[in-house]
């Protein structure tokens, strides 16, 4: 293999997954517009969350999980800011204390050879039951994504299971301590 002298170097920046936290009005078409801006530029969602946080002030929080290189995110970012309706963008990943939790339903096909197991695993993992129907059940456990992970993927090894998932939301632990 040639090589020239003239090649740049080994550019190995490692993609990894963000967590980006919106601000904008809550009005119509500002989410169609936060949407489009990562269409438009060939950035991929992995989860979003959209949720009203003040009254008020008719603010809503979008929660975005995304991959990427810190460089690509951190142009998503700027690319955000310049959205009209946006007031704040923050990368919690960046910020280092955040704390996250995510919801999912888990339809789980329950007979007498395995429901005794299914009750193990959902007493561990904290799994709340909230349906029982038609030979199925339903529970409802939060936290952390990679902890859902392994609930489904031991409840998944038992039975045939079904499964709807929030995405993951998060927060900021820090605080700004600005006097006024």
């Amino acid at each position: 293999m040639n090589k020239s002298v003239y090649d740049s170097p080994d550019n190995t920046a490692v993609s990894k997954r963000h967590i980006l936290t919106v601000l904008v009005d809550n009005e119509p078409g500002v989410l169609a517009r936060v949407i489009g801006m990562f269409s438009g530029r060939g950035y991929n969602i992995d989860s979003l969350n959209v949720a009203e946080v003040s009254n008020d002030e008719h603010l809503s929080r979008i929660t975005i999980v995304t991959e990427g290189t810190s460089e690509v995110v951190n142009q998503i970012e700027k690319q955000l800011l310049r959205i009209v309706p946006v007031h704040s963008v923050s990368n919690l990943d960046e910020e280092g204390s955040a704390v996250e939790a995510e919801v999912a339903l888990v339809n789980i096909d329950l007979n007498d050879s395995n429901k005794k197991k299914i009750y193990e695993v959902c007493d561990f993992y904290r799994a709340r039951k909230i349906e029982n129907e038609n030979n199925s059940i339903i529970f409802e456990i939060a936290g952390a994504s990679e902890r859902i992970n392994r609930f489904i993927k031991e409840v998944n090894q038992i039975t045939k299971i079904e499964i709807v998932r929030s995405g993951p939301v998060a927060i900021s632990t820090y605080k700004n301590t600005k006097e006024d």
